[in-house]
């Protein structure tokens, strides 16, 4: 399968647990029943299928062919601008975890935190996504050579079996698709 396609479409997944975030957040803000344990799985989420999987083949696989090459500077300046946004998503997400960890101790206005971060992630995500799928994965297609294209297919489908055989997609959907009937 095409590596940019699979990409695309774990975006749209990653885009539904973004409208999960956002909506535990209003239910959060508006003080009603929630289970706080669910943003643990959110986290997991997170971190092992958008971060670990998704985007591990796009700073291992795809992003390493767009910075190579000289004269590429268009190329590895989209790079650099899509790796601090990962590593700014991570950052929120350490920062729920800590605003978690310290609601569970009695901290309640660490739910202000919890919000904040949330919400910062959501806000980061949907404009890094709006930002790979409309112009990097478009500006790959174009630039790079059928080769390049043929190596990072082979290799994110590679990824892919791995984690099929690991039963990763099907264990993140499945928590997908339950926090999305939670809420």
């Amino acid at each position: 399968m095409d590596a940019i396609d699979i990409m695309v479409e774990e975006h749209s997944n990653i885009e539904r647990m973004l409208k999960v975030i956002r909506k535990m957040c209003i239910k959060v803000l508006n003080h009603e029943e929630i289970d706080y344990k669910n943003f643990y799985k959110i986290i997991d989420f997170v971190r092992n299928y958008a971060d670990k999987h998704h985007h591990s083949k796009e700073e291992t696989i795809l992003f390493t062919k767009l910075s190579q090459g000289e004269g590429n500077h268009i190329g590895k300046i989209s790079v650099e601008g899509m790796l601090v946004e990962h590593d700014l998503g991570r950052l929120f997400i350490m920062n729920l975890e800590n605003a978690l960890k310290k609601f569970e101790e009695g901290d309640m206005d660490s739910r202000v935190d919890i919000i904040a971060n949330s919400i910062g992630y959501t806000d980061l995500l949907k404009r890094h996504i709006f930002k790979e799928n409309n112009a990097l994965y478009k500006f790959a297609r174009k630039n790079l050579s059928d080769e390049d294209l043929k190596e990072i297919n082979e290799k994110a489908n590679e990824v892919e079996k791995i984690a099929l055989d690991k039963k990763i997609q099907e264990k993140y959907l499945n928590i997908l698709e339950e926090l999305e009937r939670s809420i």
